[in-house]
């Protein structure tokens, strides 16, 4: 699929626990294509050391109700700002029933002051507003790979784990891509990963896609720009299949791109 992923951002105002790029931001979350601009300032620091999501995607300490850690409601010590504790419901189906849960700002404040991490508590709630809309944005995704393989599928997603600073083959070729040409290909890693294992209604069967998560040149003022890769993970044959048809997809309209204008080139 080259280094293609789909490029996206947060709108103005944004809705599972989970390319020159600058620094990574601190959310999470085959082709990375379309724009959009994010708020106008965004609240979230861009360092340049790559960072994770601060919500543990661990299986173990999972609430039975939700399958998500299990994480305070209370606030922190020394919280000065109230925090929102209602959580929002994804569009993410986790079975035939309920669909996956956000957390709360509450609950994703706590997870930054366990992790140490100093944030603005005035800016949490923009920050749950981009995890979410990354996730929607990855599952989006995903549902795009799993019509095409299978039109009229509606598939679940049955459980995903976060694996920060564990790069996938296809992030470490395209960091060596970027150290032997950094002029064309990008340098900065990706800032999280995740494994997210989709399962098919019909057949049951489950298939792991494995998302990158990258940080992308900022707008012109400043908002943040985030790119998702997303793909099946090739550790089955009907998942290696499905990727070398989406690269011969992309490779062929590529080549019907650049074929001059009147010519017809058959198959």
């Amino acid at each position: 699929m080259g280094q293609a992923a789909s490029s996206t951002s947060t709108p103005t105002s944004c809705p599972v626990p989970h390319a020159s790029q600058p620094a990574a931001c601190p959310i999470q979350h085959e082709t990375r294509a379309s724009t959009s601009s994010a708020p106008a300032q965004c609240p979230i620091s861009h360092d340049p050391a790559p960072t994770q999501c601060p919500i543990s995607h661990e299986n173990d300490g999972l609430n039975p109700l939700n399958q998500m850690p299990t994480l305070s409601q209370a606030p922190a010590a020394h919280q000065q700002v109230a925090l929102p504790t209602a959580r929002s419901v994804s569009s993410i189906p986790r079975d035939d029933e309920v669909k996956w849960e956000y957390p709360s700002p509450q609950q994703f404040y706590n997870a930054l002051v366990r992790k140490g991490w100093e944030t603005p508590e005035e800016h949490v709630e923009t920050m749950v507003q981009i995890h979410n809309f990354l996730n929607e944005q990855a599952w989006n995704e995903i549902l795009r790979w799993e019509r095409k393989e299978n039109p009229g599928e509606d598939p679940q997603l049955a459980k995903f784990k976060g694996r920060p600073g564990e790069l996938s083959p296809k992030a470490r070729f395209w960091l060596f891509a970027g150290w032997l040409l950094p002029s064309r290909f990008n340098t900065e890693p990706p800032f999280d990963r995740h494994d997210w294992i989709v399962r098919r209604r019909k057949t049951g069967e489950e298939v792991r896609y494995v998302i990158d998560y990258y940080s992308a040149p900022p707008e012109p003022d400043g908002s943040p720009v985030f790119s998702l890769d997303v793909r099946p993970a090739l550790d089955s044959v009907g998942s290696v299949k499905q990727r070398i048809a989406a690269a011969t997809e992309d490779v062929w309209s590529s080549f019907k791109d650049d074929s001059p204008a009147g010519v017809t080139r058959s198959a």
